[in-house]
This record gives structure tokens, C-alpha cells and sequence, in this order.
């Protein structure tokens, strides 16, 4: 069961999508947002609700092959952990989308490559975001094609695109050593 968590300061929009690429990328994968601040992803269910009402067998396992995205519901990480742990142990891939990096996976920085260098670099390895400009990582770690309109919207109304490169190009994320 590979766990990866993902941590985006930098772009809002970036933040938001780079979650569900990286569990779009594997094919089955749950998506579960540990910031309170973040997007309302659509769906019905929340995390904070799965710690409310405790999770049913069906929230802790695939029903079938695809993505499953659990938005946070306004819970903090510390109460929501053992819910979280539960749900690492019964998909075969769990991404977490987080603000600070939490003890239970590695946690992958998400860089945008802006001209200037407007975004602080960060140490070791992170995964680099191409937004346009064809700028040098300057740093380890895989860089990324600038996804299209169409995936960006698709991401955005809760849909995963249809033969995106961009969302191909995150299965070398689940391959790079991030520990």
C-alpha cells in the first residue's frame, strides 16, 4: 500500500490538482485532503465526517478500480489520524494532501517553475512543476510537462482527463525514492 503525501505552498490551483494526478497516474488510489483550509472537492463524504461517524467497511476499501477523493471537512490532522491509517491500510495507493508533512509517508514537494525565481527552492528532492516558461529544476526530482487547459478543468469539475499526458507523466512520482 504506497502512501504518498503532497505539499503545494507555492499555487493554489497546483495544490489543489497535483493530488489527483499523482492518484489518477496508478489507476486506483484514494485522495485524502489533511488541511482544513482546502478545496471542496465534489463528493458527498468528508474526513471529518468518516472520524464523526466512523468509517464504514465500504469507505475503507476500493469498491472498484479508479479515484476516490475524500475533501478534510474542517478537521485537524491529529484527531483525523487513526481514521487515515485505516484507510492507508485498505487502498492499495493513498495519496495525502497536506500543508505541513505528516509522520506516516514521505511527503513530496510540488514546485512551480516560475521565471525570476519567485518561488524559494526547497532542500533534497521535489517534483517540478513546468507552468509555461521551459524554466531549469534547480533542484532533484522529476519536472513535469504544464498540463492543458483541458486537464486543468477536467481536475477542477471533479473529472479525470482522458489521455492526459500530464497525468501520465506523474507515474515517475510513485518510482522516485522520496524517503
Amino acid at each position: 500500500m504506497p502512501v504518498l503525501a503532497v505539499q503545494c505552498e507555492a499555487d493554489g490551483v497546483l495544490g489543489a490538482i497535483a493530488p489527483l494526478a499523482l492518484a489518477a497516474a496508478v489507476g486506483t488510489a484514494l485522495v485524502v485532503d489533511l488541511d482544513q483550509a482546502g478545496p471542496h472537492y465534489p463528493g458527498s463524504g468528508s474526513l471529518a465526517q468518516l472520524v464523526s461517524e466512523g468509517p464504514r467497511r465500504t469507505d475503507l476499501v476500493p469498491g472498484r478500480q479508479g479515484v476516490g477523493v475524500l475533501r478534510n471537512g474542517g478537521i485537524a490532522w491529529e484527531p483525523a489520524r487513526e481514521v487515515v491509517e485505516a484507510l492507508i491500510a485498505g487502498w492499495p495507493n493513498v495519496v495525502l494532501r497536506c500543508r505541513n508533512p505528516v509522520a506516516v509517508c514521505p511527503t513530496v514537494p510540488v514546485v512551480p517553475l516560475l521565471p525570476g525565481n519567485l518561488v524559494e527552492p526547497v532542500p533534497g528532492r521535489a517534483v517540478y512543476q513546468q507552468v509555461g516558461w521551459r524554466e531549469k529544476a534547480p533542484g532533484p526530482g522529476p519536472v513535469l510537462p504544464t498540463p492543458t487547459r483541458a486537464t486543468v478543468k477536467a481536475l477542477c469539475e471533479g473529472r479525470l482527463p482522458f489521455g492526459s499526458r500530464w497525468v501520465r507523466s506523474w507515474r515517475q512520482v510513485w518510482e522516485t525514492p522520496w524517503a
